[in-house]
């Protein structure tokens, strides 16, 4: 590819939209899963007996499952990335592709 292609694909507006969407979608699960971290990380070191408390009474305590919710919410935050990526932004790549390739 020549620089002048490489222009040309930069200043497609498809391109544009592209980069776009991605960036904000890649900074906005980024910024969610670490306010979710850093809450659950806050929470541990400032407040560590609000985790500790027994759940129910027994051994357990509320830390457990708070903290297999930090996990599982970061599946579910991976698994929507995954499929904006399929639904919108592949789609849109391989648009900018053919229109590219011609």
């Amino acid at each position: 590819m020549t620089p002048q292609d490489l222009d040309r694909i930069r200043q497609h507006p498809d391109f544009i939209q592209l980069v776009s969407r991605k960036q904000r979608l890649t900074w906005s699960l980024t910024l969610a899963m670490l306010a979710i971290y850093y809450g659950f990380v806050l929470v541990m070191a400032f407040a560590p007996g609000v985790l500790g408390q027994p759940l129910n009474g027994g051994a357990t305590s509320v830390g457990i499952p708070v903290a297999m919710g930090v996990i599982l919410l970061s599946f579910v935050l991976t698994a929507f990335y995954v499929r904006q990526t399929n639904q919108v932004l592949d789609p849109l790549a391989e648009k900018l592709q053919q229109e590219c390739i011609q």
